[in-house]
């Protein structure tokens, strides 16, 4: 992600969307890491939820960059089906982890 950032052209748009996209694709990440370590299954269902927002917003981002033509087709391409899929999964987790915990 950060390479693909780093090589995106300096405009207003991209000056605005670039620290967002870096800000949730490294909270997904990192709630991720927090999930794993979680104390009960409470706080484990919350971590996924927010690992699911900030995945989706991963998403968002790099869907506005498609729209706007803005980024290497193929790289943007790559990471929005990446994060496609890592908001599919955590999704399904998030969903499984609440059913168990009811």
């Amino acid at each position: 992600m950060t390479r693909f950032c780093e090589a995106l052209p300096r405009t207003d748009t991209v000056r605005r969307v670039v620290p967002q996209l870096i800000d949730s694709a490294g909270s997904t990440s990192s709630n991720y890491n927090g999930a794993c370590r979680a104390r009960s299954k409470k706080e484990f269902v919350a971590k996924i939820g927010l690992c699911v927002e900030e995945a989706s917003e991963s998403l968002e981002w790099l869907l506005s960059l498609e729209e706007a033509d803005i980024g290497s087709p193929q790289e943007r391409d790559e990471l929005i089906d990446e994060a496609d899929q890592l908001t599919a999964i955590l999704t399904a987790s998030h969903k499984t982890a609440r059913r168990g915990s009811s």
